[in-house]
């Protein structure tokens, strides 16, 4: 079976947004600070959780995340990983302001988030912001994520998706016929291969984020400076051409154009889970362990 995504390209793409990415990351840091509200859970005395002691921050960007986690718990080892190298260098410029003393906020390691270089019930917390919409298979990387993570450790991620983009996709579409936007995974495909690997208590959520640009290039130039270029196998790999832009564009604006501005929507879906137990079942007597009851999550409009 084939790849949907081309690696190599994403990581070419964010290795080459890397020194501009924050600026134009607002939404992702928006998104990542819901995500680190859930961390709050971990303090709370009465359940009686050891402090974590190892802490990853998977698909780490400019590594933001990483820095709060240390400052949350400044006795923990923080790993911030990132395939793009890039990325871990920018992260490691910024963190020379964040050091206290002769401790660093935290190490960086070059990996992929399929295949992670860490040893088998080590990990305490695993926190990946805005990741794992660039991976085919998601049951495969939650069994990796099962692996690292210590019996009663937590899993927090988040991933767009499949409404995202739903009007750039729609205006491509009358263009040609080659795919231009990623095919983002459903809560429903995420929530189960939370719960395939065996993620005990599993929590969903969504938002719904719609933005407003000026015109197609503006939005195009933000998604190139984001990383977020199309890296799907089936891409066109010569350059999109004026006709085909321009059709693209006719199509945004007569279709979506609404007081002044193009809108362009951005679905945040977030999980959470914690590891079993070791020697746990993926599925006990070929039942689901739980369910996830997609069709009761709401969707916050912001």
């Amino acid at each position: 079976m084939t790849d949907t995504f081309d690696t190599r390209q994403v990581r070419r793409a964010f290795s080459r947004a890397a020194g501009q990415y924050e600026r134009a990351a607002r939404l992702q840091r928006e998104i990542e600070a819901r995500l680190l509200e859930s961390l709050d859970y971990l303090d709370d005395p009465a359940r009686g959780e050891r402090l974590p002691e190892l802490v990853v921050d998977l698909g780490c960007g400019p590594a933001h995340a990483a820095a709060a986690m240390h400052k949350r718990w400044p006795h923990a080892r923080v790993l911030a990983l990132d395939q793009a190298l890039p990325m871990l260098r920018e992260a490691g410029r910024k963190a020379r302001g964040w050091r206290l003393g002769l401790r660093k906020p935290f190490d960086r390691i070059c990996a992929d988030a399929r295949a992670l270089p860490l040893a088998e019930g080590s990990v305490d917390v695993l926190f990946s912001n805005l990741c794992l919409q660039w991976i085919d298979d998601l049951p495969a990387v939650f069994a990796g994520f099962r692996r690292v993570l210590r019996p009663g450790g937590l899993l927090l991620v988040s991933t767009f998706g499949p409404d995202t983009l739903a009007e750039l996709r729609s205006a491509f579409s009358q263009a040609d016929d080659a795919p231009h936007v990623s095919p983002f995974p459903s809560i429903a495909r995420f929530g189960d291969a939370l719960v395939h690997a065996g993620f005990r208590d599993p929590v969903l959520d969504r938002d719904l984020f719609v933005h407003g640009h000026r015109d197609l290039p503006e939005l195009m130039r933000e998604l190139r400076t984001l990383g977020a270029t199309n890296a799907l196998q089936g891409r066109r790999h010569t350059l999109t051409g004026k006709a085909r832009f321009a059709a693209a564009a006719a199509a945004y604006e007569r279709e979506r154009r609404a007081d002044g501005l193009l809108p362009v929507t951005w679905e945040a879906i977030y999980a959470q889970g914690w590891a079993p137990q070791a020697g746990a079942p993926i599925r006990e007597g070929g039942v689901e362990v739980t369910s996830v009851p997609v069709s009761q999550i709401p969707i916050r409009r912001r």
